[in-house]
């Protein structure tokens, strides 16, 4: 079979009764990997993914028979075209992520965060959804004053610049829906240690220290199984708010880096914190976010930063267990 025939099964699969069709791009990544187990609940799912980093967190799924997997790159256009013009709904989280790695390739990145997104839009139907992911990124560094989705986009970063590009086309070409996601936490079972809360725990249980520079910058949070209810909540209310843009965040938790570190350590004895002023962070983001606009609708977070604390240092404990102190040894005792 050539590659395209090989999607065929999107065409051939039996459905004992209409569920909607959701293709996820990235859909084995940190995000894609719970938001795909959430919505076989109700939906049938369609994941593509080139499995970058070798992941197999999607295996368990494969006797589920509302989902199929296809291996591919966005890239691929031909192949992706196929299975987009299938579906009902597209979730397009496929990208390049973060400061690093998109400094590092900027071609690449604006090919997979920007240009598949416009082949996408380009091709959908006016009755087919969409849903896109950009982040907070794109506000940038703006101190005092608190930002909600009417204020000018500024991103510092590349990464941030090719989130915004592709959300304004999405918007000035689709009826679509945007999130603007607070920095994520939580688990999954395609980790990500790199994120900010997720790092920090990660830190403070293997170094029991941390050096923090840059550490008033502030930065809204949000547990990833709340991004995945809100995919969720606006599938089923697409109508009423297509065309908008929504932050996407814990109104209670916009906090720095200091505060994060002190929140951690209420769980985690015995470490410490170093306060440097020798580092400059490439990635300046610093902003207060509003998430009123999201609320109003009636969705709200149910997972708050602390409970995301209390999952990840439980969670360590098997997924990096070589690297963990206490791995056969006394366990940590745990601050009140």
């Amino acid at each position: 079979m050539t590659k395209i025939e090989n999607c065929q099964i999107l065409g051939e699969k039996e459905r004992t009764h209409q569920l909607s069709k959701i293709l996820i791009t990235g859909g084995a990544g940190y995000l894609g990997s719970v938001l795909t187990r959430n919505l076989l609940k109700n939906h049938e799912v369609f994941v593509y993914d080139n499995l970058m980093y070798n992941q197999t967190s999607l295996v368990d799924l494969s006797s589920n028979p509302n989902f199929t997997f296809v291996y591919g790159d966005v890239r691929e256009w031909s192949k992706l075209k196929y299975i987009v013009e299938q579906v009902d709904v597209i979730i397009p989280l496929a990208a390049l992520v973060g400061f690093p790695l998109c400094e590092k390739d900027k071609e690449l990145a604006t090919s997979i965060n920007t240009t598949q997104i416009q082949n996408i839009v380009d091709v959908m139907t006016p009755d087919q959804k969409i849903l896109y992911p950009n982040t907070n990124s794109g506000y940038g560094s703006r101190g005092e004053g608190m930002v909600t989705e009417e204020d000018e986009l500024t991103p510092i970063s590349h990464y941030g610049k090719t989130k915004c590009k592709s959300e304004d086309y999405i918007l000035e070409n689709s009826n679509g829906i945007v999130f603007r996601l607070a920095t994520v936490f939580g688990t999954s079972s395609r980790m990500r240690i790199d994120l900010l809360a997720n790092d920090f725990v990660h830190k403070l249980l293997t170094d029991r220290y941390i050096t923090l520079f840059e550490h008033k910058f502030v930065r809204n949070f949000i547990h990833i199984q709340d991004v995945s209810s809100a995919f969720e909540f606006m599938i089923e209310n697409y109508d009423k708010h297509q065309g908008k843009i929504f932050n996407v965040g814990l109104s209670d938790t916009n906090i720095n880096k200091k505060e994060l570190v002190e929140k951690i350590q209420k769980q985690i004895s015995e470490t410490s914190v170093n306060y440097s002023d020798y580092y400059v962070d490439p990635d300046k983001r610093d902003y207060i976010v509003s998430n009123e606009k999201i609320e109003a609708t009636g969705w709200k977070p149910q997972y708050s930063l602390d409970n995301g604390i209390t999952e990840l240092i439980q969670s360590y404990k098997m997924i990096v267990p070589t690297q963990l102190q206490y791995r056969n040894t006394t366990p940590l005792s745990y601050k009140e």
